[in-house]
């Protein structure tokens, strides 16, 4: 099973000083900071995923690249742009539309002509045929003598739209001859509905199908649509799941089929998630939050309004770094550094109460052995819930450990098979990297 990080641009700064909090004068973004794969002397995923709504921005969401990079990426290509020459193994990279983008359009924004422009332009391995998805749920249709108005018509026209402009896809890449290999993607709202949609795509010619919109699908639905599915799948088409990562389901979803996946969750749930922001092999910590006075809108609020004074707020502050370094040099105890943490949380959060998971964190301590080039290099500070830099690095323990986790599952060992040829990649003479 091969696992896709989707881009979104995360890169960290090489030169960033933890200490100080400071980083080089002479950094530029695109050249001198790191991609994930960048970090790791050994794998931590197999390949990218990168969204053209993500690159090209859409409605209220804005591009995350720079003009300039969106220029770079098309006119240099995506295994220059993302420098996967300097992973520790070979990476491949999908395209695809990033329908979650406009979701909420009557039709996708893009044809299917501007959409293989932008696969070959950026020349990539694999591509994701145009497609518009279905985000409900509704099993009772495929129950015997259902009431065909359980599923609006609405739903009925995505999936009639998205197999429509698969076929187109699979017609013009082909007659294209187009370098990357075509996926097509199958929407539904059952399983039975998805069944039916990989049934269509496989007698059109795919034979790599990707599975939409099962994003918010609990694991349980995620398996019946997959059991429907094995029903109709033929024994060489491969499935790739589509923003969806279940570690402790990936061993059955790859029995059913499942060849490849693409999630952001390690990553993001370094950040985003209340409890769960550290992966350990058997269990996950949560992060030791120490906010920056400026960044932090509460308490920026209580400042302003007198409710608490600056020089209070910065003392404590700078009290639970320095107790987080004490510890590291194990002069603290967890009780020292968990009485100052609290105190400081009071203040800027006086609803949450995060005392007793800090102790676990700290008492475990799982930083001090993880082997990976993120912690070996940060020790403490891949533990503190502070600013992008610590923050996007402690995502990108987490895509390793993942990716670690499935070798222990043996799921690495599979492959997605058949790779498409490509053309020579050639550097336009005196350009720099």
């Amino acid at each position: 099973m091969k696992f896709f990080l989707p881009d979104s641009q995360d890169l960290v700064d090489p030169s960033f000083d933890f200490e100080r909090e400071r980083r080089s004068a002479t950094r530029q973004r695109q050249f001198d900071d790191l991609y994930a794969h960048e970090v790791f002397s050994t794998p931590a995923f197999d390949g990218l995923l990168v969204s053209k709504g993500i690159v090209d921005g859409f409605g209220a969401l804005g591009s995350r690249y720079a003009k300039h990079q969106r220029l770079l990426l098309l006119r240099r290509g995506a295994p220059w742009f993302f420098r996967v020459d300097k992973a520790p193994n070979p990476i491949k990279i999908m395209g695809d539309c990033g329908a979650f983008t406009y979701v909420h359009e009557d039709e996708p924004p893009y044809t299917v002509e501007e959409v293989l422009e932008f696969y070959e332009g950026c020349r990539f391995d694999y591509g994701v045929s145009v497609d518009h998805v279905i985000l409900e749920f509704i099993p009772a249709a495929d129950a015997p003598g259902a009431d065909k108005q359980l599923v609006p018509k609405s739903l009925r026209d995505r999936q009639k739209l998205t197999l429509e402009l698969a076929e187109t896809f699979l017609r013009k890449h082909k007659a294209g001859h187009h370098g990357f290999e075509a996926l097509g993607v199958a929407q539904g709202w059952s399983p039975k509905s998805y069944a039916a949609a990989v049934k269509a795509l496989q007698k059109m010619g795919y034979d790599y199908i990707a599975l939409g919109g099962m994003v918010p699908l609990k694991s349980r639905e995620i398996h019946l649509c997959l059991e429907e599915i094995q029903v109709v799948r033929n024994p060489n088409t491969r499935l790739h799941l589509l923003g969806v990562n279940r570690t402790e389901h990936l061993p059955e979803f790859a029995r059913l089929g499942i060849a490849s996946f693409d999630s952001t969750s390690p990553l993001r749930q370094a950040f985003k998630d209340d409890r769960d922001n550290y992966y350990a092999d058997d269990f996950k910590y949560t992060a030791i939050r120490i906010p920056q006075i400026e960044g932090n809108p509460r308490l920026q609020q209580r400042i302003s309004s007198g409710q608490i004074s600056q020089e209070h707020a910065r003392r404590l502050e700078r009290a639970c770094l320095d107790a987080m370094k004490l510890f590291e040099a194990n002069q603290h105890t967890v009780r020292q550094v968990v009485e100052v943490l609290t105190e400081y949380e009071q203040l800027y959060d006086p609803n949450k109460d995060h005392a007793e998971a800090y102790e676990k964190t700290l008492s475990d301590a799982p930083w001090r052995r993880c082997p990976c080039e993120v912690c070996e290099a940060l020790q403490h500070h891949v533990i503190i819930f502070r600013g992008a830099e610590r923050n996007r690095r402690r995502g990108f323990h987490n895509i390793w450990t993942l990716y670690r986790q499935m070798q222990n599952l043996g799921l690495e060992r599979r492959s997605t098979r058949r790779q498409p040829a490509r053309r020579p990649k050639s550097r336009p003479s005196g350009e720099a990297r």
